[in-house]
């Protein structure tokens, strides 16, 4: 394994690129005008790629992956943070201390600004370090107008709800629950079905019975999509009907 620098891993994913696969996940990230990726730039390295060069660039110190976090390259900035987010469960207290503050820096700066980014690296960094203390910081991203800044806050509590507590998540999702952006709507929506599926299904019910009524209908979807037959019907049926 080599700790190396932030050009040693450019050239050894460029070295994967392939033009076609850079224009199909340009569309598929929805860089277009108007946009939620608006500008960002793809050169077409698959995932499974990214993921290979971490390992082997595992121990690449953290002002290199600034470097690469500073990179118009959409394909460099998610290897920044799956790196991150992997050095992160190996760190002592302090060092942990030291990429939190480096990745929230860079939710902030906008630098983790697309939903890959987000859900590769949210629960595995700010989760984990605020699970020992006060939440305010997830609270505080959630009410951002910035739509990556919201669903960090949201997918942060994926930690949470891992461990079999729904607390935070449940507040988040009230919070968040009329969202105008569609990626929220699918984020609010993961996260009870996770909570239905992993905490406790009776929590999710009590939800959907106080809000399935007004829920955006994708939010909706996805909160249900492990329920018996029955109950999708259902809670689909509550859909934009005042409650009693």
């Amino acid at each position: 394994m080599s700790s190396g620098t932030a050009a040693d891993i450019e050239a050894e994913l460029a070295s994967h690129a392939i033009t076609a696969d850079g224009t199909f996940l340009a569309g598929f990230f929805k860089t277009g005008a108007g946009q939620y990726g608006e500008g960002d730039v793809f050169i077409g390295v698959r995932v499974p790629q990214i993921r290979a060069a971490c390992k082997v660039y595992k121990s690449l110190p953290l002002a290199e992956i600034q470097k690469l976090l500073d990179s118009k390259v959409h394909e460099y900035r998610l290897a920044a943070v799956i790196l991150l987010s992997n050095q992160y469960k190996q760190a002592s207290e302090d060092e942990r201390t030291t990429i939190f503050e480096l990745y929230l820096k860079n939710v902030r700066r906008g630098r983790v600004n697309n939903w890959d980014l987000v859900d590769s690296s949210a629960e595995f960094i700010i989760g984990p370090y605020l699970a020992t203390k006060p939440k305010d910081l997830l609270f505080e991203l959630a009410e951002s107008d910035n739509l990556w800044q919201r669903r960090v806050a949201m997918l942060s509590s994926f930690a949470y709800i891992k461990q079999g507590d729904a607390t935070v998540a449940l507040q988040l999702c009230e919070t968040l629950l009329h969202d105008k952006q569609d990626l929220m709507h699918k984020a609010v929506g993961w996260m009870l079905r996770e909570i239905g599926k992993r905490c406790d299904r009776a929590l999710l019910l009590e939800f959907l019975d106080a809000h399935a009524h007004d829920m955006p209908r994708t939010t909706l979807r996805y909160a249900i999509e492990h329920l018996p037959p029955e109950q999708k019907q259902h809670y689909m049926q509550l859909k934009n009907k005042k409650p009693v």
